[in-house]
């Protein structure tokens, strides 16, 4: 996503979904970069590791969809 940082500060202080997106998102992309510095994934971790991708995925996803309500976002 490529958005002007006062336009995100902006749609996190005027909705609270968003913001709650925002957090949890940061937190699964901490946790997917991590995993990738691993040299060596147990069946278990790759499975874990991919279930973290895709969760990362749906909620940029609906952050997106939130964003596209404001004109100001660049896309």
């Amino acid at each position: 996503m490529n958005i002007d940082p006062a336009l995100l500060e902006k749609v996190k202080k005027e909705n609270s979904e968003f913001c709650e997106l925002y957090k949890e998102h940061t937190s699964l992309k901490q946790q997917v970069e991590d995993f990738n510095k691993m040299k060596v994934f147990t069946p278990e971790q790759e499975l874990k590791n991919k279930k973290l991708q895709k969760q990362k995925l749906s909620l940029k996803d609906r952050m997106e969809k939130i964003l596209s309500q404001y004109p100001e976002t660049i896309h």
